[in-house]
């Protein structure tokens, strides 16, 4: 039997405004899973979570987390959850180990073992050196790191990232992807939401996304990306032929001397274009997708303009 960290049933919002932010969603998330949360700004992402995290009261519906109910037992759900928020949000003049030591404090943590979690995550996220640095000294990435940190001091069941690597450099949302991987193996559940698609379907197994307050897709990250048709690459080869070559079997457009765009269609393989680029007597030296795979997608589901 499947056991479930989510399980949301005719959840809905509306504000006091008047503003509909959820119109009666369904979702379930289960234990183990990397779970992506997409949408457009405005969507319903983060009243989501913050019904889920408690900080956003809910107009109707049900909410379980780990099986309990959070109108039932509202306390011990909170215990599962370690939050990642969107902004910085703990006090800049505390030190970084300050900030792990209280929070665990805040979950009666013992101060002895919450030292050594403390130990723990600083290595795992490259802050060690920073350990009695003041947090408002952290930059852009030590401070998202530190976030991460603090919302696993507890030993949550569940992660949820909103938006986890906003305004940090390559380097370090590679590094920070990789932890993220790892936590993931080791059994953590954990939920993302990300305006960077190309993180979702680098990380996530399962997505669900949301528009306008309502869930318009909920399937595997394989299953949603095998519905593409066709992939379009673009191709940098290593000598500019003498006259460009045109393919019967793959419609080329050659953007410059020495690159062109190639389209894949879903039936073909990346093995039958090389075949043809041989055949062709084009010499690749590099090859990438014009544009992200789970973005094409999410733009016809949202039916957003390009």
């Amino acid at each position: 039997m499947k056991e479930y960290a989510i399980e949301i049933e005719g959840l809905k919002k509306t504000y006091r405004s008047g503003v509909v932010a959820l119109k009666s969603i369904d979702l379930k998330v289960e234990s183990g899973d990397f779970f992506a949360l997409l949408g457009p700004n405005g969507a319903g992402k983060s009243t989501t979570i913050g019904i889920l995290s408690s900080l956003v009261q809910k107009s109707e519906g049900k909410v379980k987390i780990f099986g309990t109910d959070t109108d039932q037992n509202l306390n011990l759900t909170k215990t599962y959850l370690g939050i990642v928020p969107q902004e910085f949000n703990f006090g800049i003049f505390e030190t970084v180990e300050q900030i792990l030591l209280n929070q665990a404090g805040y979950y009666g943590k013992d101060r002895s073992k919450a030292k050594e979690k403390v130990d723990y995550y600083l290595e795992k996220l490259s802050l060690v050196d920073k350990r009695k640095s003041a947090a408002g000294q952290l930059s852009g990435g030590m401070k998202r790191r530190l976030m991460i940190a603090r919302a696993l001091i507890h030993d949550p069941k569940i992660l949820i990232l909103d938006e986890p690597t906003a305004g940090v450099d390559i380097e370090v949302r590679r590094s920070m992807w990789e932890f993220l991987t790892n936590l993931n193996e080791e059994g953590k559940t954990i939920i993302l939401t990300t305006h960077y698609l190309e993180e979702a379907e680098s990380l996530c197994k399962n997505i669900a996304i949301i528009d306008r307050g309502e869930i318009v897709e909920n399937t595997s990250m394989k299953k949603l990306l095998q519905r593409l048709d066709s992939e379009v690459f673009i191709i940098d080869v290593k000598s500019p032929p003498k006259k460009k070559p045109v393919s019967k079997l793959f419609p080329m457009t050659w953007i410059d001397e020495n690159s062109f765009e190639v389209v894949i269609q879903k039936k073909q393989t990346i093995n039958d274009l090389f075949k043809e680029l041989t055949k062709l007597k084009l010499i690749v030296s590099s090859l990438r997708n014009k544009s992200n795979r789970l973005e094409e997608l999410f733009l016809n589901l949202t039916k957003r303009v390009h």
